[in-house]
């Protein structure tokens, strides 16, 4: 067993365990860990018959089940590189994310079968389906696995800095960034996770999309390494959810703000008992008090909340149960091995109560971005300190709190959203002279986007027109739900366009 082993590892330890739940198939698939084990030696065994080897990277591009977890344990005996896709992307989104990172291989599901035959018709490679008939030329993946031999399968150079995955982030210049998730990282995470709690008989309920680092780095594969069983569903609906939670008897569980809202609508909150739910963890946004509140009056729920971000880790903050109502709005203090500070625009520390860009350093950052060194040298400044772009401040007990972001980035329903990737596309508009791309508040989704565009002189251009072709053009949770048609934009002396005053203009008139 070599680093990367995980499920060689796992199964020495504990093979007759439990390990995932599947309840997004039908029937519903219970694998322990020999069983995930055995597919997984399966898959590296076919993958390794293609000619995939260390380095490679291999894509899917699917709905959340099981075989996400195949591929990833697979390539990791490979030392091949798990490249799971943002399934809200559009096909030519993905054929820009594929031209740089030059995937060797593609499995996808049949919600996407449409993107995917545009797709490889700009960038030809092997492809699997999970289901349906596929599309010309793909095979189904089970039927590949199934008829490969089990026999065991490492990767005797891999190394701990080796890299295990890559999870896109968005760019602050139009273009996903490949965060490079080494072996490393995830063991320094796996560490910053347990020592918050996680034990070696947990359940834990996945509802993060597995293209997200939440969904493979938060708790999925800490729960591998540490023993415990992870449920798995296909989306996210609230009923489920709930069934679920009580059926298995979840201890751990973990969503966004807006989940949390909706599983309290769900027609069995009322009757649903989560009293094996040890504690709940909410990122991506501040989680509201009276939401807190009605959690705890109503189910008993203690909240963790906390922060994250792809390349660190993800888990970077935690806050704990007790503190959920009195440093209502904190992110919490950092985990046991991340440094955080503050800086100003000099690069100089400040202390309590002073606000400047938070900055990061620890053994759970990522390797930089894949084949962009100039975007890896950018992010980290000579001590060696990662820079998050957020500015935040923190009190004389160590407690953090966001105020606001340097960089353009908001939050949307749990999902970054980056507007440079959005005004490049309406700057593809002929009818567009200036554009700029806010992030307003919204009660449903947290922030939603807007788009304040200059015409130029003479031309015609309607809101209904606009969105139309950003849909056409971009995934759909990064196209602004409104567009507000202006005579200019608020410009600075250096020729800036000035946001704030765009966001401080538009706030409250949704």
């Amino acid at each position: 067993m070599y680093i990367g082993d995980y499920l060689a590892r796992r199964e020495l330890y504990s093979p007759d365990k439990l390990a995932f739940v599947d309840a997004g198939k039908s029937p519903e698939w219970r694998l322990t860990f020999r069983d995930a084990n055995r597919r997984a030696n399966k898959l590296a065994n076919w993958l390794q018959s293609q000619g995939i080897g260390k380095g490679d990277r291999v894509a899917i591009l699917a709905r959340d089940g099981y075989e996400h977890l195949d591929l990833f344990f697979a390539c990791s005996k490979l030392g091949a590189i798990h490249t799971a896709l943002n399934w809200r992307l559009h096909w030519q989104e993905l054929l820009e994310i594929f031209q740089y990172t030059t995937p060797k291989l593609l499995v996808f599901s049949d919600d996407f079968k449409d993107g995917v035959a545009n797709l490889i018709t700009n960038y030809s490679l092997p492809i699997l389906h999970l289901d349906g008939e596929g599309i010309e030329s793909s095979q189904l993946f089970e039927s590949v696995l199934q008829s490969a031999p089990e026999t065991s399968v490492t990767c005797p150079t891999l190394e701990a800095e080796d890299i295990a995955a890559l999870i896109f982030t968005g760019g602050t210049t139009g273009l996903p960034k490949a965060a490079e998730v080494s072996h490393r990282m995830i063991a320094w995470n796996t560490l910053n996770t347990v020592i918050h709690d996680v034990t070696h008989n947990d359940v834990y309920l996945n509802v993060f999309p597995m293209f997200h680092t939440g969904g493979l780095f938060v708790y999925t594969l800490p729960q591998v390494i540490f023993g415990g069983t992870t449920v798995l569903i296909r989306a996210f609906d609230p009923a489920q959810v709930l069934t679920l939670l009580e059926r298995e008897h979840v201890t751990i569980f973990g969503a966004v703000p807006t989940m949390y809202q909706m599983l309290t609508t769900a027609p069995n909150w009322d009757s649903v008992d989560l009293s094996a739910l040890r504690f709940c963890t909410s990122g991506g946004a501040p989680l509201p008090v009276p939401l807190v509140e009605k959690y705890t009056a109503e189910k008993g729920i203690r909240f963790k909340q906390g922060f994250g971000m792809t390349e660190f880790g993800p888990g970077i903050f935690a806050l704990a149960p007790e503190d959920a109502i009195r440093k209502a709005g904190s992110i919490g203090r950092p985990n046991f091995f991340v440094d955080a500070q503050i800086v100003d625009d000099g690069n100089h520390f400040l202390g309590p109560h002073q606000e400047g860009e938070l900055v990061l350093k620890g053994p759970s950052y990522c390797s930089g971005y894949f084949n962009n060194p100039e975007a890896t040298a950018e992010a980290v400044d000579e001590r060696g300190f990662f820079h998050t772009g957020d500015v935040a401040r923190f009190d004389e007990e160590g407690y953090f709190f966001i105020v606001d972001r340097k960089k353009d980035m908001f939050i949307s329903g749990g999902e970054n959203v980056y507007p440079a990737e959005i005004e490049k596309v309406i700057y593809q508009n002929p009818a567009v002279h200036m554009c700029a791309v806010i992030g307003l508040p919204d009660p449903k989704w947290g922030e939603v986007g807007r788009a304040c565009v200059v015409l130029k002189p003479g031309a015609v251009l309607t809101e209904v027109e606009l969105i139309q072709f950003m849909a056409e053009r971009l995934a759909k949770f990064k196209v602004p739900k409104s567009v507000a048609f202006l005579d200019a934009l608020p410009i600075s002396a250096a020729g800036k366009i000035l946001k704030r005053e765009l966001r401080d203009q538009f706030a409250g008139k949704e």
